[in-house]
Parts: C-alpha cells; sequence; structure tokens
C-alpha cells in the first residue's frame, strides 16, 4: 500500500478495498474492522446514486457487537462507553476525512488531544470538515454503547442523497478499547428509477438496444435463410446453421443481462441464478464467435468441404473447450465475487489463460486468412477472393480497433482507481458488444444465402472450375455451347496448369 505520509490516507483506502458490488442491499454478518493509523474501520459499501427526492441510502437492522472484556471496562451506569460512527461522503470529500485536511503529511484519521488544540474536532471521534458546496456530507451518525452491555444497535434511519456522485459508506471507531468489535445488519441504496446502481444503469440500456439489435438481424437473416433453403448444398448450410447459432446465441446472451439487470433494480439483488445463465450464455457466444472467425478463416464450407485431417479438428475443438472454461472462470469471478472474495492476483490468474488463448487464436485466423487467401489466387476464384479481401480488411480493422481499445482501457482505469467518470464508465463494455456485433453482421452480409451458392460456397464439381469468366448472377444456366466445349476439352486433357494446381491443393487439404 502507498506510504501514509505521501498520500493521503483516506484514498489509499479508497483505492484498496473499491469493491465490486452484487446488491444495492447489502447485508452484514459480524463483519471485522481493519486497523489503519489511530482508527479502525469496515467499508460497507460503495455506490453510484443519481441525486433526486426518491434518491437514499437507509440502515436497517445494523447492530454492533464488542468483546465481552472491552464492555466489562465501564460501569453499569455509565451512560457512553464506546462510540461507532457512520461516515457516508462522495469521492471527491475524500480529502476532508481525517488530518490530511489540517496536514498534508498527515495519516491520522482520529482527533487527538494536540489537535483538538489547534482545531476544531472532538477528541475520540473521526476528523470531517463538510464540503460547502453541501455542508451536509460528509454525513456522520453517532451510535453509542451502553453501561456494560456488548451490543449497541443503530437507529433505523434514511439519509436522502441530493447530489450525484459515487458515494462511500464506512464504519469507523477511535477507542482502541473497541477492538475486536463487528458489524451486523444490513443497508439499502436507492437510485431515483431502482435500486440499480448508477454506474450500471446505462448497461441495462445498452443490453436492451443490443437485444433488439441481435433480434433484428436474426429476423432478417432467418427470413433471406427460408427464402434461399432449397438451394443450398449440405455443406454450405453447416456454415449457416453455425451463423444462426451465434446469432440466436447472441440474442439469448443480451436478453438474458437485460433482465438480469431489470430484476436487480426491482429487488436490490441479484438472482444468482439469472446471473450464472447469463454468464455461460457470454462465455459459450464469445467461444462459438471465435469458432466462426476460425472455420470461415480456414475457408470451410467456401474453399473445402471439411476443415481437412482429423487433428485439426481435434485442434479446433480443443482450443474451442480450453477457451471456455477460462471465460467462464473468469465472467463468474467478474459478475459474481468481490474484491474481498479475490485478489487482484486471483484475478489476474483468471484473465491471463483468456488473454493468452485470444492470441492463439488470433493468429491461428490470420494464418488461416493468408493460406486461404493464397489458394484463392491460385485458383483465380475471384469472387471468392473479393470476398475474403472485404472479410479480412473487416477483421484487420477490428483488431487494430480492439488493441486501441485494450490501451484506453487500461489507461481509463489506472488514471481513474476510485471511479470518479463512472458516468462514462459504460462505454468501455459497449464498444466490445458493438465491435463483436459488426464482425457477425460483416459475416452475415458476405456469406448470405443467394441464389447462385457458387460465388461463397463449396460445391463439388464446380468450386475447381475457373470462376474467372462466370457470370455471378442467375445467368449462370445460360452459358454459351462454346463455353461449355471448352471446359470439356480441359477436363478430357488433364494437363491444364489450373488443374494440377487444384489437385495440388486438394492434396494439401486431405494432408492438412
Amino acid at each position: 500500500m502507498m506510504g501514509f505520509k505521501r498520500f493521503n490516507l483516506i484514498s489509499a483506502l479508497f483505492a484498496l478495498f473499491l469493491m465490486k458490488l452484487n446488491a444495492s442491499i447489502h447485508h452484514y454478518n459480524k463483519e471485522p474492522f481493519t486497523h489503519r493509523s489511530n482508527a479502525f474501520f469496515f467499508h460497507a459499501a460503495t455506490e453510484a446514486i443519481f441525486s433526486s427526492s426518491s434518491s437514499f441510502i437507509r440502515f436497517e437492522t445494523v447492530s454492533f457487537t464488542r468483546p465481552r472484556e472491552s464492555a466489562l471496562t465501564y460501569g453499569q451506569m455509565q451512560t457512553h462507553t464506546g462510540l461507532v460512527e457512520a461516515i457516508i461522503l462522495e469521492v471527491k470529500d475524500r480529502n476532508r476525512i481525517g488530518g490530511f485536511y489540517f496536514n498534508p503529511k498527515s495519516d491520522l484519521i482520529c482527533c487527538t488531544p494536540d489537535l483538538a488544540k489547534l482545531h476544531n474536532c472532538n477528541v475520540g471521534e473521526v476528523i470531517i470538515q463538510n464540503n460547502p458546496d453541501n455542508p451536509e456530507f460528509p454525513k456522520r451518525i453517532k451510535t453509542f454503547f451502553r453501561g456494560v452491555y456488548e451490543v449497541a444497535n443503530m437507529d433505523p434511519q434514511t439519509v436522502e442523497i441530493n447530489a450525484t456522485g459515487m458515494y462511500y459508506l464506512y464504519f469507523m471507531f477511535c477507542d482502541p478499547n473497541l477492538k475486536g468489535t463487528t458489524v451486523t445488519g444490513k443497508t439499502v441504496w436507492r437510485n431515483p428509477n431502482g435500486y440499480l446502481p448508477g454506474k450500471m444503469a446505462p448497461l441495462m440500456t445498452l443490453y436492451g438496444f443490443m437485444s433488439l439489435a441481435y433480434l433484428l438481424l436474426g429476423l432478417l437473416w432467418f427470413l433471406r435463410f427460408l427464402q434461399f433453403w432449397k438451394e443450398k448444398d449440405v455443406v454450405h448450410v453447416h456454415l449457416h446453421y453455425h451463423i444462426t447459432a451465434v446469432i440466436a446465441l447472441g440474442m439469448c446472451e443480451m436478453a438474458l443481462w437485460y433482465f438480469e439487470y431489470a430484476n436487480f433494480n426491482v429487488t436490490g439483488t441479484r438472482p444468482m441464478g439469472i446471473t450464472i445463465w447469463a454468464v455461460t450464455f457470454t462465455s459459450v457466444k464469445k467461444t462459438l464467435s471465435r469458432l466462426l472467425l476460425l472455420v470461415v478463416s480456414m475457408g470451410y464450407g467456401v474453399v473445402r468441404p471439411t476443415l481437412g485431417a482429423q487433428g485439426v479438428l481435434h485442434r479446433v475443438v480443443l482450443l474451442g473447450v480450453m477457451y471456455f472454461i477460462s471465460c467462464e472462470a473468469f465472467e463468474l469471478v467478474e459478475h459474481l465475487g468481490n474484491i474481498n472474495d479475490f485478489s487482484g492476483k486471483s484475478k489476474l490468474l483468471l484473465v491471463l489463460p483468456v488473454l493468452c488463448l485470444d492470441s492463439c487464436f488470433i493468429l491461428w485466423i490470420f494464418s488461416s486468412l493468408s493460406k486461404t487467401l493464397e489458394k484463392l489466387q491460385t485458383r483465380r476464384n475471384l469472387a471468392k477472393l473479393e470476398i475474403y479481401r472485404k472479410f479480412t480488411n473487416t477483421l484487420a480493422v477490428c483488431v487494430l480497433l480492439s488493441i486501441a481499445w485494450i490501451g484506453f482501457e487500461l489507461y481509463f482505469n489506472a488514471t481513474d482507481p476510485l471511479s470518479e467518470l463512472w458516468q462514462i464508465a459504460w462505454i468501455i463494455p459497449a464498444l466490445w458488444s458493438l465491435l463483436s456485433y459488426t464482425l457477425l453482421l460483416v459475416i452475415c452480409v458476405l456469406w448470405a444465402p443467394s441464389r447462385n451458392p457458387t460465388r461463397y460456397a463449396y460445391l463439388e464439381g464446380t468450386d475447381d472450375i475457373d470462376e474467372e469468366g462466370i457470370s455471378l448472377t442467375s445467368s449462370i444456366a445460360k452459358m454459351s455451347g462454346d463455353v461449355t466445349a471448352n471446359l470439356e476439352r480441359k477436363e478430357r486433357k488433364g494437363s491444364s496448369a489450373t488443374n494440377l494446381t487444384i489437385a495440388e491443393d486438394i492434396e494439401e487439404d486431405k494432408r492438412e
């Protein structure tokens, strides 16, 4: 952790204990306090809240339990025998907590006799300087232990939020005699439109929009699919089935995330069942999307009828299974865990396999694309070559955008560790969703069902013919008799350079 003397102590605590929340209703079950400087604290919650008359933080059934030894040091008739404070502050007011406000080199949180003489603070309480622009915050709520009782119950109350911001809740005490105290109960946080945290609210809109986008794409694809159903051969249908599966999974994934967020917004808790299903659909969809890019790049259904030798198929399946397992593990931690359950190192261990496997996919995809383009140039299949060039250019642009966006995401997270820019954080997952959708849309356009399947599909007996002089419209059926005769003569000769090249390519496919 950063040295207290060089940095504000509260800022360091914010960065260290920034939680990924699972609910707007936060439950505490005998949670311990952590000792820092001359104070003990428990980070209870962090959420973005929009200002409104209906936005609030409510304390319900919150109680503090101190060790019996601590309680017995006081008398039965004593009224205040221990103080625990609930501190609510907006992230921009973090420098108003502790001695940093008086002395930037100070690491003190609680008021000491020396500070009480020099400044306006009470000994044994957390040092707070209210914000002149919002005098009610940072807000302090006191709860006292009485006599020799071991439990102190916090009065139920509701704090209205009158300014938009990222709010933090800490329970703190300064008395070393209370060491070993725990907190139990719950707090409820609400935004104007529901319990969904302000940082997550734009994502619900995004998922709703993307659900409609996938629904529209699926409807157009299905209508096109039915229109040319009888004109597709078996191999060609397999590629289209793969595309259909990815569209369906994308639609289900976005719909599940939307309903998961909508339910969260109404109930204040994340339904684990829906969340797990949404995470699983996300992992399956990511895996199949990458496999689709790979098999298309290898020319499956376009240049070759199969993926080649059995070993190639096994490697493709193995890579897909490994990616699904890695992605599922990381997504579960990302959406169901928090920083107290999984340390930063644990998350790093989970994200590294995903990054490595993504790199394997990218290398294999571009390597396969290079071979496919070379093969199409050799065969002079100009129509398919043009399609693959468009696909390669689109894929290259998307990869470059992804690399640039990863750099921006790293910079964004490094420069905003306290989520002060939470109102624009939604654009990061939004671009990833749009990139994935754009690639799928390009594949759907380039390999859409057509009256002329030879333009993009492998058809035995026709894929080995030079396509340079063949019409790509329905007039293909009206080729002149001279062209037909020439083709027959080329078949009888068997010595054409093109045919030799094709034979070599077929043999190469078998070896692969």
